[in-house]
């Protein structure tokens, strides 16, 4: 009578073979996964970046009036998305720098987009940021160190 099935050694050997292939895959999916919020936070902080240089531009070019003591920045993020009367326009058009502010994909999802930056003021030095009546820039404010070895702070 010949009894068919596996032998304990080929389980075993299988069930090693399954543990080294899971703690292989584990550490590179970890490291997609970072890499993907990595990505998400520089689009993030381009966008702002490239809202808050619109902002100034329509400044530069007369489109924006400014209140005395006013710089060339907005005041908060929010101008960015509200939007601004076009002083050039006839109509006096409103002009939007972003759609939405992006969040910072490291920080608290509870928190309001716009919560989940440090803000520059152009008043502050870059080297220690600090907020003040206009917004310049702005930094993550995750504790981490990216994989390219910079704090996402400095981004």
């Amino acid at each position: 009578m010949r009894v068919r099935g596996f032998t304990l050694i080929e389980l075993l050997v299988t069930l090693a073979l399954i543990g080294l292939v899971a703690s292989i895959a584990l550490p590179v999916a970890e490291l997609t996964t970072l890499r993907l919020r990595e990505g998400e936070l520089r689009s993030a902080l381009r966008q702002i970046r490239e809202g808050l240089d619109a902002y100034k531009q329509a400044v530069d070019e007369g489109r924006v009036i400014l209140r005395a003591g006013d710089s060339s920045y907005p005041r908060s993020l929010n101008v960015l998305v509200e939007g601004i009367e076009d002083a050039r326009s006839p109509t006096r058009a409103r002009i939007n720098f972003l759609r939405r502010i992006p969040r910072d994909p490291f920080a608290d999802p509870t928190l309001k987009p716009e919560d989940t930056w440090g803000k520059r003021s152009y008043q502050s030095p870059p080297d220690r940021p600090r907020p003040g009546d206009d917004v310049y820039d702005v930094y993550s404010l995750a504790p981490g160190t990216g994989i390219n070895g910079v704090l996402y702070r400095e981004w």
